[in-house]
């Protein structure tokens, strides 16, 4: 199989834009290049859709939480990442590319083959961004879910450590929630 040409050229953020909803499905671009992510598992999409659904509840109304879109890091060179989980002003949902600062809070769900991109690029890209909470969901391959949650110190633009739930998630920043993730 070969690839198409625009895998392998940087993508403008114009270009980009151009595109239709099909073309940006299961893709991120990172420095300008396209990024192909594969399908989730239906565990994966169980835990964002979860959270999520949890998240929005507890938000309150001015706060919105979805998933799988994507959030504009930067326009140049092109970096576009689609967190698993979004909480975003609720006053912006028709704008769009959504932008750090229309962002309070992204979740990744770690999966095989995305370790090192949720654990540790990802995790860097989101607080050079600015965006004020980055929650990491582990699954480990016998047991329960376990989250580490994140808070972005703005004087270094990097996230200090937060708590670290197994199973159920009991937060009170950015807001009082509590998930239970042991009912996958």
């Amino acid at each position: 199989m070969i690839a198409p040409a625009w895998m392998h050229q940087q993508i403008t953020a114009e270009e980009y834009d151009s595109w239709s909803e099909e073309q940006c499905a299961d893709i991120e671009i990172v420095d300008g290049m396209v990024v192909v992510s594969p399908s989730a598992s239906r565990r994966h999409n169980r835990l964002a859709k979860i959270l999520a659904v949890a998240l929005e509840a507890a938000a309150g109304p001015d706060w919105n939480a979805d998933l799988d879109f994507d959030v504009r890091l930067q326009d140049v060179p092109l970096t576009n990442r689609r967190p698993d989980v979004v909480v975003y002003r609720a006053d912006t949902l028709d704008i769009m590319p959504a932008r750090p600062e229309h962002i309070l809070l992204v979740a990744e769900v770690v999966s095989p083959g995305s370790e090192t991109t949720d654990r540790i690029v990802k995790a860097e890209q989101y607080a050079k961004a600015g965006i004020s909470y980055y929650w990491r969901i582990e699954q480990p391959p016998a047991g329960v879910p376990i989250v580490y949650t994140y808070v972005l110190d703005p004087a270094t633009r990097s996230y200090r450590d937060g708590d670290v739930h197994t199973g159920v998630v009991e937060a009170t920043a950015p807001f009082p929630v509590k998930i239970d993730l042991t009912r996958l």
